[in-house]
């Protein structure tokens, strides 16, 4: 049994087709065929079905993978323990970032983290979290930053900072309050929201602690983006939430719109998650450090109240 072995059968498991996997780990088909067939001939099991379309598991065979992770996780350590031992940061590292975070805090520090860290070659991905929970789990991503806490077995959670909710409610549907709101002024049936699969749709209804509740009304619409939400919120179709980082880059006409909550704010908990094996571990905390050097100065809420993105519908306060 070789670790090249494992490798063949993970990527098998993961495409489910032996020329899409040989591609994958650059070999020919017949090669990752023949070294797939000797594995099962030594351990005298069959991992892959290949009598369904596509190839499945059999049941031994998802244990198989499920250990064969772990160990090809492993033997990168070793690598992992011999750079950091040397001191480098470098190489490929794949992120993950959820896409109500990506516009906003990439551009705060990606220069200075590749100015500073030239031997790092990042490998970006904009996804919802349910894929960077997938990708995590299976070693495609190294780390992602996402909306927390996820409460995930085998997946750690650093903290970054805690983004506050920002209501958007334009002239026409001001309310008469003060300069500052609660989330009993909020009215979940006049707010517009993203799409399903953004965790910071789940925020804003476990904030208002209630689910969307569409009855008759004329219009029906969710987006995947704050700026439309904005606009559709300017023509008077009705007010919105946004993260506090995404009203800095507002119109000075638009930021007359915006109000802030009571304390404590409600806010967002956002981490940098990775996998527990904790593999690239001088690269993750060389990402933390940089992100909160940037942040620290841009956020300086300190009584907040977490908002869980989970159904639990959790709810922390830090002073």
């Amino acid at each position: 049994m070789t670790i090249t072995q494992l490798h063949y059968v993970l990527a098998v498991a993961e495409h489910k087709n032996f020329t899409k996997a040989a591609q994958k780990v650059f070999v020919t088909q017949p090669t990752l065929s023949m070294q797939i067939q000797k594995l099962e001939e030594e351990l005298e099991v069959t991992i892959f079905d290949r009598t369904k379309k596509p190839i499945q598991l059999t049941e031994v065979g998802e244990k198989i993978v499920q250990q064969a992770r772990n160990i090809v996780n492993e033997s990168d350590r070793i690598q992992d323990i011999v750079d950091q031992q040397k001191g480098f940061i470098g190489g490929i590292f794949r992120l993950g970032v959820i896409p109500t975070i990506m516009p906003t805090l990439l551009p705060m520090f990606i220069g200075s983290f590749i100015k500073k860290y030239p031997k790092v070659k990042l490998k970006i991905e904009e996804l919802h979290t349910e894929a960077i929970l997938e990708k995590l789990k299976e070693g495609h991503l190294d780390a992602a930053i996402a909306a927390t806490p996820l409460e995930v077995e085998g997946i750690k959670e650093n903290v970054l900072y805690y983004e506050p909710f920002v209501p958007y409610i334009p002239q026409g549907m001001q309310m008469e309050t003060s300069d500052k709101i609660t989330v009993e002024d909020l009215d979940i049936n006049k707010i517009l929201l993203l799409e399903d699969g953004h965790c910071f749709k789940d925020g804003i209804i476990n904030l208002c602690k209630a689910s969307r509740d569409y009855g008759d009304d004329q219009l029906q619409l969710e987006s995947g983006s704050f700026e439309t939400l904005i606009k559709l919120a300017n023509e008077g179709l009705g007010m919105t939430l946004l993260p506090y980082l995404h009203t800095l880059d507002l119109k000075e006409s638009e930021k007359e719109n915006l109000k802030m909550f009571q304390d404590p704010i409600p806010a967002r908990e956002v981490s940098l998650i990775y996998n527990r094996s904790e593999l690239k571990m001088q690269i993750i905390e060389a990402l933390r450090s940089t992100i909160a050097g940037v942040v620290k100065g841009a956020i300086t809420f300190q009584n907040v109240k977490i908002i869980s993105p989970l159904n639990k519908k959790k709810e922390f306060t830090t002073n």
